[in-house]
């Protein structure tokens, strides 16, 4: 059974962005769970219009990098989603973080046009 932690409202500017995080197959530390929340709060900076994140971590059947992290960003209008690989559940969540910036980057200059 999933860990579950259920949505966390984050007031960004006036907006509140939800969060969840799901640890699947295992069981997350208060650390890691922490970690997580506070890490996509910098998603915000890119696009201030996020409605829901969603974090999901699980591990992987890859031997070189067994932790897996996803995202699933909602906008007005649109899902975003990004998942990483890498050899700890903290540096696969800041590769998601990355890749979701790149995202949100450009939805933000498509939806500027």
């Amino acid at each position: 059974m999933p860990q579950r932690f259920h949505k966390k409202p984050i007031t960004t500017k006036g907006k509140r962005m939800n969060t969840s995080f799901t640890a699947r197959h295992f069981e997350a530390s208060k650390r890691l769970h922490n970690h997580s929340v506070e890490s996509v709060q910098k998603l915000t900076k890119f696009y201030d219009a996020i409605l829901d994140c969603d974090i999901i971590m699980q591990p992987t059947k890859d031997h070189d990098e067994p932790q897996g992290a996803e995202l699933t960003v909602k906008v007005k209008g649109d899902l975003l989603q990004a998942s990483e690989k890498a050899p700890t559940y903290e540096q696969a969540l800041n590769k998601a973080i990355d890749n979701m910036s790149r995202q949100l980057k450009k939805y933000k200059d498509k939806k500027s046009r």
